[in-house]
């Protein structure tokens, strides 16, 4: 179930950042300023939002594999039929489609991995799943960009969209045989939290504030990466698509190295509060040497902090959902994904929009940079500051 999971959250990051891959392409067929190019991208995250905050409510009502294998499929058709776009109306409902797909994606997975894991295993197993959100756009840069430098982009969204498709076929094998989840070690008294419950917590709000700064810095490396390459450091689309993905799978790494790293001090004596707020707020607030890297006047220099800026940041997303679900707890996990999913994907509108306006207007991505390095600081105080102790509410006692 895991290695699917990992799987499929590879694609989901695939699917939703190949239009930055074939923006340069698509822009010569569909033409778009830097502004509208800003208003495409962040589409998708109109609707992903809105519906994170609808799929945390209705996480506990249906089975969490069937919901998953809905939301899958309508976004890799999303995907798919955006190889018949026509004009920017069109591609921008698709990109709007895709986004209602996969709003169910990280509420089912928090529900899955706070029903089977324990503190101690959450770190690594939620690395895994962060491996598999960097890895996806580091395929999707290095295959994407190579895809539509030999099939164009329409291609590119018809083969990864069909070829996604046969995931559902070892899911659905898979959530036939799967054991009920074991039960928790202590009892569960009451009903599941409220929204209004969880709305009334500070730790809530810092893991919302949190998600929102670090996914502004993670959206615009996202969306805006590969143009920047093109545009301001001039790299061809074959060496965007090699170098362009080299941040990504630095991130993967370190995403992995750093959830083992968290488990294994935790299961070593290290009170875990302190352990993921480390990771967490320290790798935000060192993610800053993104602006170093737009200043480096040599590539090498600036593609190497750039890399050294995704390194810090996966050390930081490896932790960032095992605090959500220690927080949370089995009672609350997939609501309170939804909920602080929701308030954090409102940066997926912002970046993208923000930077094509001050790329629009400047002509320089300066400010979007340093835009995106001061969030990345504030988020880390949102974790070391805001967050206070990490240890499961009481719901119960709360209600």
């Amino acid at each position: 179930m895991l290695g699917l999971l990992v799987v499929s959250i590879s694609i989901n990051y695939i699917d939703r950042g190949n239009l930055s891959v074939g923006a340069h392409e698509i822009s010569r067929e569909i033409p778009f300023t830097p502004s509208g190019e800003g208003l495409l991208f962040s589409a998708f995250f109109w609707s992903y939002s809105i519906c994170l905050f609808l799929s945390g409510l209705v996480i506990d009502r249906f089975p969490v594999t069937k919901l998953y294998a809905a939301g899958y499929l309508l976004w890799s058709l999303a995907t798919m039929l955006t190889a018949g776009a026509f004009n920017f109306v069109s591609l921008f409902s698709l990109r709007l489609l895709l986004g209602v797909g996969e709003s169910v994606a990280y509420p089912c997975y928090s529900k899955i991995l706070a029903s089977r894991f324990v503190e101690s295993e959450r770190g690594f197993a939620n690395a895994w799943l962060d491996a598999g959100s960097k890895s996806g756009p580091a395929f999707g840069v290095l295959l994407g960009g190579l895809m539509v430098e030999h099939w164009g982009w329409r291609g590119m969204f018809l083969v990864l969209g069909a070829a996604s498709l046969l995931w559902l076929i070892p899911w659905t094998v898979t959530a036939r045989r799967l054991s009920p989840p074991p039960r928790p070690t202590v009892s569960v008294a009451g009903p599941p939290p409220s929204v209004r419950a969880i709305l009334g917590c500070r730790a809530a709000w810092a893991t919302f504030l949190g998600l929102f700064c670090s996914n502004y810095a993670w959206y615009f490396l996202l969306t805006w990466l590969p143009p920047y390459l093109v545009m301001e450091r001039h790299y061809s689309t074959h060496a965007m698509a090699i170098f362009g993905s080299l941040p990504f799978w630095g991130v993967a790494a370190s995403s992995l190295f750093g959830g083992w790293l968290s488990d294994h001090l935790i299961r070593g004596g290290a009170d875990p509060s302190r352990v993921r707020k480390r990771f967490t707020g320290g790798g935000l607030l060192v993610s800053f040497l993104v602006l170093p890297a737009f200043l480096a006047h040599n590539n090498a220099i600036s593609l190497a902090l750039l890399i050294a800026a995704c390194l810090s940041f996966g050390m930081y997303s490896s932790n960032v959902w095992a605090i959500t679900q220690t927080l949370a707890g089995r009672q609350a996990a997939g609501k309170w994904t939804g909920l602080q999913n929701g308030f954090g994907n409102l940066a997926g509108i912002a970046a993208p929009y923000i930077t094509g306006q001050i790329v629009g207007r400047t002509g320089s991505f300066y400010w979007a940079f340093a835009v995106v390095a001061t969030i990345a600081v504030l988020g880390s105080g949102c974790y070391f500051w805001l967050a206070g102790d990490i240890r499961e509410i009481e719901w119960a006692g709360r209600a």
